[in-house]
């Protein structure tokens, strides 16, 4: 070490050597706090200013040795000298020397040695020997002034400090540093850096103090370079690779972490392959050496398994032996899922010994002990299995023991329980109210209620041990969305207001086509009832918006101010019914320096159906939804099914007239290995009262995000309005081909359907702590039935006075004024200003189909000599289509990921639309940062 003068020098047995010291310093002198102590060592920095107490790690060595030698001299005189921090009482507590005693070479050479086990001494001899005045020269062990870490940039200092033992104000031992050089060398092997090195340095410091430093070379981290498989006949070798949790390091696995090399793995592999190997039936199949070898450049690993896998075995005769003459043996055989003649299968026999439990505790049998008898024929290579129920007693429920919940009250949780004290016990109750607990959301994801022994045999205590997180939310966000792109967001929610259940939120959202305010709250359990009730009050301000090319433009303006009343009540288990009311003030509007003309909605700028749906309405709506529940959780579920109904009439007074009816259903599996399947669907009517349609701010629209593969109301009824254009010399009209002059209105439907296969996608435990959750899945869905709405179809344009076509500066046609309507001949209108001819005062203009003179009706019969200017307008002509308003299904197939990010939950969807409907809008690539999905 740099700057130490610290050397191995050999112990002299005529008692004049000196002797380093080199096992681990005891505890108590590291804090000179034992027993007789007086003081600590001194703080970094600053020197000691007094002697310092310690005992030996294992106390003082014993009582004087007795010396039988004739020979031996007597202690006359016994001192220490060279103690700074270690008063010589406690010195000579280490070496059983005492004034008086007898002493010869045998016992001085031991008090070394009790010396250097004392470890508090970096030398240490002994003089006087011939003269029996004996004098103990010391030098102490310095004092840690700092323990300094260098290159550790894998492994975070902190985490470091923890495993290593030396720190500052403890007393230098090379023994300690040897044993926390191994400690930093064994925490990067669990993280797979095998070639990682450590270099201690000491530096002196005045007052007989060191810095300790430790020079970390940290290295790459140890790859899995080869998995080796020999002795394997029916399986290939990437078969059984396939299995293991370690992973061959390749260029595609470059994110993986299981391609480092970790013992205990190693280790868990083995275990995979021989329930691997169980599963098909190879009963005797055995791992006989397991090793793994660094390559020749200590850089990586070799990992070679030898196996024997020994002969398939199919299931023989299955049958069921119970004790407890509740059941039916033979039934209970039937239910299980394997059968004589079928593969031999471990994890089948693992799951009917639960399913047999379970069937038990349905019965109220807690604690029954189910055993399979095997019975192996190695000449018939089959393998018979009796399931014995072992005699159990009847179980009731003594105690239901809540632990852990400091915020929640116990009656949140006891009211989700399916069972009470004194209830027999019914293993699909228990497993019912933990599917209830986990889905309020307020504890770990992982809760189980324990089933524990009461104080008696029939007696079961359960117990729930709760972890409670937290249930209040402040996010204050900014964030992207391919829906509504920059997106600002303040809301706070408290999903367990007061520890008592209830929900409370306030939000605050912009962005540049929504912004929004609302205010709700929920109670539960009304005044302890299993009555739910809440309400809300909100206003919204919604820009819809048109796409003219790839540009997104604000069409009309919605701004909904109102509340809802909502109240439920359980009719079983699993059934439950909701009620509603609502009161709504909707304002729509366009914007009129855009879309009005001479102060009115102009259908050549706006569009017929546009112009209809302005105006102030008052909705005033009741409605009901009768809903049935069995899912595992309402955040993530995993299992069960959901459905429901719902029935909103709006009418209740107000304005607006409608019958809506909306149907959503969904059903979720656990198919083994972390796979989830789901299946989601919904459909809705809406019926108006008020016409053939209903308001286009009350329909239906489908799109992004429910529908991925399309843009945001990206299916359905569309009008599309194209632009014309023309050649002056030629006269002809022609429609626009550039996306850019096209512009598409989404109108909405009055029906609707979707469905939805997904598949969510396990990964490894590093990827599920960063909250990724992968899925692929297949959409299907439509909206239509929309009436053919009244569009503008051809648009006449203005002719010069020699009878050609008329085109504005800019090239565009001249278009005659939809205000006016040309006659059922397509003649052309003019203005005439005359007040001798058009009958009226000066200046007074007057539109007529006459080219010449005037008539008293318009259309009719022209008098008069005067030429009339044809009536132009710089209104860009269009084309209005109509699409969509079919039920044919849209179909896209996709992959997406969720992720909990640390700036707000995100969404990334890659969908295809592989079937579309003429004037339908896909979309590959969606994402959404910072909302809710």
């Amino acid at each position: 070490m740099n700057g130490s003068s610290f050397g191995v020098r050999a112990v002299a047995l005529l008692l004049t050597g000196s002797m380093l010291a080199g096992l681990s310093v005891p505890a108590e002198a590291q804090r000179g706090g034992g027993g007789r102590g007086r003081g600590g060592p001194p703080s970094a920095g600053r020197p000691a200013t007094g002697p310092v107490r310690a005992l030996p790690a294992a106390g003082p060595t014993g009582p004087a040795i007795t010396v039988t030698d004739p020979n031996a001299l007597t202690i006359k005189s016994l001192r220490v000298e060279g103690s700074q921090r270690i008063e010589p009482e406690t010195v000579l507590s280490y070496t059983r020397l005492h004034v008086g005693a007898k002493y010869n070479a045998e016992s001085l050479d031991q008090a070394l040695k009790d010396l250097q086990a004392s470890e508090l001494f970096a030398d240490y001899s002994i003089s006087g020997v011939e003269t029996g005045d004996i004098v103990l020269k010391v030098r102490e062990n310095p004092i840690i002034n700092r323990v300094i870490l260098e290159g550790n940039k894998r492994i975070k200092e902190d985490k470091i400090k923890k495993e290593i033992k030396l720190a500052p104000r403890q007393i230098f031992t090379r023994t300690a540093v040897r044993q926390d050089i191994a400690r930093i060398i064994e925490l990067y092997r669990r993280q797979g850096r095998f070639a990682a090195s450590v270099d201690p340095k000491m530096v002196n410091l005045d007052q007989n103090r060191v810095d300790v430093v430790f020079e970390i070379t940290e290295g790459p981290k140890s790859k899995v370079e080869q998995i080796n498989i020999i002795g394997n006949h029916v399986f290939s070798d990437d078969k059984i690779r396939q299995q293991m949790a370690t992973k061959q390091s390749r260029f595609f696995r470059l994110l993986s972490s299981n391609t480092s090399y970790d013992q205990d793995r190693l280790a868990y592999d083995q275990q995979k392959l021989r329930q691997f190997y169980l599963t098909e039936g190879y009963a005797d199949f055995r791992v006989t050496s397991a090793v793994a070898e660094l390559t020749p450049d200590k850089k990586d690993f070799i990992i070679t398994y030898v196996v024997e896998e020994g002969p398939r075995y199919k299931f023989g005769d299955v049958t069921v032996d119970s004790d407890i003459r509740d059941f039916d043996n033979k039934k209970l055989a039937a239910s299980l899922p394997m059968k004589k003649g079928d593969w031999y299968n471990a994890k089948q026999v693992e799951d009917s010994v639960d399913q047999l439990n379970q069937a038990t505790g349905l019965f109220g049998y807690a604690f029954t002990d189910t055993n399979p008898e095997f019975q192996r024929d190695k000449d018939t290579l089959t393998m018979g299995i009796n399931f014995h129920i072992a005699q159990a007693q009847r179980s009731y429920i003594e105690r239901i023991d809540i632990n852990g919940n400091t915020q929640t009250q116990d009656k949140v949780i006891r009211r989700e329980i399916r069972l009470a004290e004194g209830d027999a016990f019914n293993s699909f109750q228990v497993k019912r109210s933990q599917d209830r607990i986990n889905s309020l959301g307020y504890f770990q994801d992982k809760f189980e209620i324990k089933q524990n022994p009461g104080s008696s045999p029939d007696r079961v205590q359960l117990e729930a041990n709760v972890e409670e997180k937290s249930t209040g939310e402040l996010q204050l966000s900014a964030g992207y969305s391919s829906l509504e792109r920059f997106i600002i967001q303040a809301n706070i929610t408290q999903r367990n207001f007061r520890g008592k259940g209830e929900e409370l939120r306030a939000g605050v959202n912009y962005s540049s086509y929504s912004k929004s305010i609302e205010l709700g709250f929920t109670e539960p359990y009304l005044f302890d009832k299993n009555i739910a009730v809440g309400g809300d009050i909100f206003r919204r301000d919604y820009n819809s918006f048109n796409y003219a090319g790839d540009t997104r433009q604000t069409t009309y303006s919605q701004v909904s101010t109102g509340f809802q009343l909502r109240a439920g009540l359980p009719l079983t288990e699993y059934w439950s019914l909701a009620g509603r009311y609502g009161l709504s003030y909707d304002q729509v509007s366009l914007d009129k320096d855009t879309y009005y003309t001479n102060g009115v909605c102009d259908p050549a700028i706006a569009g017929r159906y546009l112009c209809e749906a302005l105006g102030n309405r008052i909705t005033s709506s009741v409605g009901a939804s009768l809903i049935y529940d069995s899912l595992n959780s309402r955040l993530r579920p995993t299992a069960g099914k959901r459905f429901s109904i719902s029935e909103d009439l709006a009418g209740l007074g107000g304005d607006v007239h409608y019958a809506r009816t909306r149907i959503e259903a969904s059903k979720y599996k656990n198919i083994g290995s972390g796979f989830i399947l789901s299946a989601v669907g919904e459909a809705g009517y809406i019926h108006s009262f008020d016409g053939p349609d209903a308001r286009i701010t009350d329909r239906f629209y489908l799109g992004e995000p429910q529908f991925r593969g399309f843009d945001i109301r990206g299916v359905g009824p569309r009008v599309q309005r194209v632009q014309y254009t023309g050649s002056v010399a030629t006269g002809d009209q022609l429609l626009t081909t550039s996306k850019d002059s096209r512009v598409d209105d989404a109108l909405g439907g009055n029906k609707y359907y979707l469905g939805r296969i997904e598949l969510e996608l396990p990964l490894g435990s590093g990827a599920r702590e960063l909250g990724l959750r992968p899925s692929i899945y297949v959409q299907a869905g439509s909206l239509w039935g929309l009436r053919t709405p009244a569009v503008n179809g051809t648009f006449p344009q203005a002719l010069n006075p020699d009878g050609s076509l008329a085109y504005n500066k800019d090239g565009s046609p001249s278009l005659l004024p939809l205000t006016r309507n040309v006659t059922s001949n397509g003649q052309q209108v003019y203005t005439n200003s005359d007040p001798l001819t058009n009958g009226t005062t000066s200046g007074t203009i007057v539109y007529t189909t006459c080219a010449v003179g005037s008539s008293s009706t318009y259309g009719g019969t022209c008098v008069g000599t005067m030429a009339n200017t044809p009536y132009t307008t710089t209104t860009t002509p269009v084309y209005e289509r109509y699409y969509g308003s079919n039920a044919t299904p849209r179909i896209s197939i996709g992959i997406g990921v969720n992720w909990n990010s640390p700036f707000g939950p995100l969404r990334i969807d890659l969908a295809k639309a592989i079937l579309t409907q003429p004037g339908d809008d896909p979309k590959l690539i969606t994402f959404n940062v910072g909302t809710q999905f």
